[in-house]
Parts: C-alpha cells; sequence; structure tokens
C-alpha cells in the first residue's frame, strides 16, 4: 500500500505543487543560466529552482551532501511526514531502495577541477561519500533509522521504477513491512550537456523552451534533460491498518521489468521489451489489459522512443489501447533521468486521487505513428481505477508499475 509520498520537482515542489503544475500543463523547461552553454547545441533543461537544502538540512549536513542526495533527504522527508509513521514501525523490518542513474556529478566535476588545480592533497575528505551512487539509500537509512533492506538501483531511466518494484517485493517476500523507495538525480552540469548533446539525443529547441518537451508529437527532435526527487512510502496492509496511517493513496498492485537486448541507447523498433514488461505487470497483478484506465507513459519526446513504446502499448493491450487515457507528464517536468519512473509513478497515482488525467503538453501535431489517445494540452476528469506508469532506460532495461484504487 502507498500510506505516503514526497516530490522535488521543477514543475512544483511538495505533491500539491507538482500536481497542479502536471494538471495545469505547466512547462518547466527555460534557458539554463547556470553555467554558459553557448556553444553547446542544446542550451535548456528544467531545473528545480529555488531549493534550499538548510529546509532539511543543517549547514553542515549539507555540506556533505551532493545535489541528488539533498534531493532525496528532501522528498523523502515530505513523504515520511505525509505517512505520518513517525516510530509506529520495528526498524529491523523497515528499509530503503533508492534509483539513480548517475550518482554524484556535480561533486565528481568539482573535485575533479580541484585535483587538476591544486593537487590531490586538496580532495576534498568528504569527495568519495558525497558522490558514490548508493549514498542516499545510506543516507537515508540512518536519517530514519531503516535496518532492513537497502539497495541502489541503476538502471538509467528505468531506475526509480525498479527501485519501487525492489521494494514491493521486499515487503511480498516478508523482508520489510515498510520500504521507502524511490528516485533522485542532479545531473545538470556542461559535462552531462556535452556527453547527451554529442549523442544527439536533446531536443535543440533552445529559442522556444516551454514548447521542447513534445511527446508523441511529428515535431519532436529529442528529450530535454530534467533533475528531481520522487519518493514513496510504501507498506504491508495489516502494518498501515494496525498503526491507523491516515490515508492509503493506493495499492501497488504489479511490477514487470525485462530487457531488449537489442541496443546500447535505441528501444526495440518493435517495443517487444517494454511489451513485455507490461504484460509481466498485468501478470503480477491478476490484472487484464481492460482493468487498466489510464497509462503514465514513459514518453521521452524522442523520434524513436514514442513509437516504439506506442508499438508496445498496442501489443499488449490490443483494441483496448485505444480506449486508454495515455499520457506523459516529462512534457512538463522533462526528463528526471533516475528519478523520472518515481515522480511519474505519483503522478499515475493521483491521477486515481483526483480522477483526473493529467495532459501531454505541446501535442499539437500528433504523429500518425502515435495513433492513440494521449489527452493533449488539458486535463481530463475521468473514472480511473487502474493506472500503469512505464520507465525504460539506455541499454534496453524496463519498468513497468500498475496501482489500483482500494
Amino acid at each position: 500500500m502507498v500510506t505516503g509520498m514526497g516530490i522535488i520537482s521543477p514543475v512544483g515542489s511538495g505533491v500539491d505543487a507538482f500536481w497542479r503544475g502536471i494538471r495545469d500543463g505547466q512547462s518547466a523547461v527555460d534557458v539554463v543560466q547556470d553555467y554558459d552553454l553557448s556553444e553547446y547545441p542544446t542550451r535548456i533543461a528544467a531545473q528545480v529552482k529555488d531549493f534550499d537544502p538548510l529546509q532539511y538540512l543543517d549547514r553542515k549536513e549539507s555540506r556533505h551532501m551532493d545535489r541528488f542526495v539533498q534531493f532525496a533527504i528532501a522528498a523523502a522527508e515530505e513523504a515520511w511526514r505525509d505517512a505520518a509513521i513517525r516510530d509506529h514501525f520495528d526498524p529491523n523490518q523497515a528499509g530503503v531502495v533508492v534509483g539513480n542513474g548517475i550518482g554524484g556529478m556535480h561533486t565528481l566535476t568539482e573535485q575533479h577541477q580541484i585535483l587538476l588545480e591544486r593537487g590531490p592533497s586538496r580532495i576534498n575528505p568528504f569527495f568519495i561519500p558525497k558522490m558514490i551512487g548508493n549514498i542516499a539509500g545510506g543516507q537515508l537509512a540512518i536519517r530514519f533509522n531503516l535496518r532492513g533492506p537497502n539497495e541502489t538501483v541503476v538502471t538509467a531511466c528505468a531506475s526509480s521504477g525498479n527501485a519501487i518494484g525492489s521494494g514491493l517485493r521486499a515487503i511480498q517476500h516478508g523482508e520489510a513491512d515498510v520500504m521507502l523507495v524511490g528516485g533522485t538525480e542532479a545531473a545538470l552540469i556542461p559535462l552531462a550537456f556535452a556527453g547527451f548533446c554529442s549523442m544527439k539525443a536533446m531536443s535543440t529547441r533552445n529559442d522556444d523552451p516551454k514548447r521542447a518537451s513534445r511527446p508523441f508529437d511529428r515535431d519532436r527532435d529529442g528529450f530535454v534533460m530534467g533533475e528531481g526527487a520522487g519518493f514513496l512510502v510504501l507498506e504491508r496492509l495489516s502494518h498501515a491498518e494496525r498503526r491507523g496511517a491516515p490515508r492509503i493513496y493506493a495499492e501497488l498492485a504489479g511490477y514487470g521489468r525485462s530487457a531488449d537486448a537489442y541496443h546500447v541507447v535505441e528501444p526495440h523498433p518493435d517495443g517487444e521489451g517494454a511489451s513485455q514488461a507490461m504484460a509481466r505487470a498485468l501478470k503480477d497483478a491478476g490484472m487484464t489489459p481492460e482493468d487498466i484506465d489510464y497509462i503514465n507513459a514513459h514518453g521521452t519526446s524522442t523520434p524513436k522512443g514514442d513509437i516504439a513504446e506506442t508499438l508496445a502499448i498496442k501489443r499488449v493491450f490490443g483494441d483496448h489501447a485505444y480506449r486508454l487515457a495515455v499520457s506523459s507528464t516529462k512534457s512538463s517536468t522533462a526528463h528526471l533521468l533516475g528519478a523520472a519512473g518515481a515522480v511519474e509513478m505519483i503522478a499515475a497515482i493521483l491521477a486515481i486521487v483526483h480522477q483526473t488525467v493529467p495532459p501531454t503538453i505541446n501535442l499539437d501535431n500528433p504523429d500518425p505513428e502515435c495513433d492513440l489517445y494521449y489527452v493533449p494540452n488539458q486535463a481530463e476528469t475521468r473514472r480511473i481505477r487502474a493506472v500503469m506508469s512505464n520507465a525504460f532506460g539506455f541499454g534496453g532495461q524496463n519498468a513497468t508499475l500498475i496501482a489500483r484504487e482500494l
């Protein structure tokens, strides 16, 4: 059961602000001001603005944490408070799983520059504990006294989808009663821009940033990077009832994962791996395709990816694919990389809570090869009982999650 949720996102931090942002079709994409990207083909991103780590950490703590860890602390704090769990749990039966794609890129590049300019003796002794990819999970365990399962999942843009699934399995297998699960990413630095630009993977719509992320649109030209974090508190139903949890948002009902086994960055052109993940999630939940009302798509705004996902949905859902509501909230938030799966699963659960589907904004000229109903430009109220969320990563690693109302 999902009993708590927390968000740090470019379109709004805090669950309520995040929901308003995606529901109202806001775009968080803008020209990057923190660095001089004038020589880069892509100069836009969705940044988390006005984030103050001192709202969650003291000054000394914050200096010892990379931005991706600070995001994780902030989002997890909100989820933990939302669940009102306090000390109503056994620390030995509570754990944490974090998804992260890249780790502490800010710290890595900063310390590398210090090494080059000032020598090895000037490297910060907290360099490794600040940047290593698993440190967010370690910090969260310390902060919330979680002594059960603790792992970090790195499957690129599927990372936090897999992290949520791993937390579900820990509860199903009796390893824990409570799991804090989610993902975090903070990689908006010149090196990351240079890497993705060299791949020609990102949108170059620098003169019109608000309209750059346009999943399923004929004129899409690549994804837009973003940053942020999303965390959920998962609980065994009996545990939530016994402690008197103030709310249960939804049941996390199914999880499926797969590999394309096809290419290091391109999806399988027929969506074969993605369809396997969706089919396995349905089987795990004991549900049929007709039980799903809404899919929060991976929908990255890349030419090949959006077509492959459309084909995968049609392969799994058949005729029902055309009755589904499908949308990509990356059109508002941009692509949060390793944090995307968790943030978008929260968006899908909020669709159940509010009985409203957030839109795919900037969908002005639908791609004929993307012929499903993508809820263009305006949110839509409809009956939503069960939702699916897709997260697919470089390397062909796929994760699908299903949640349903109680």
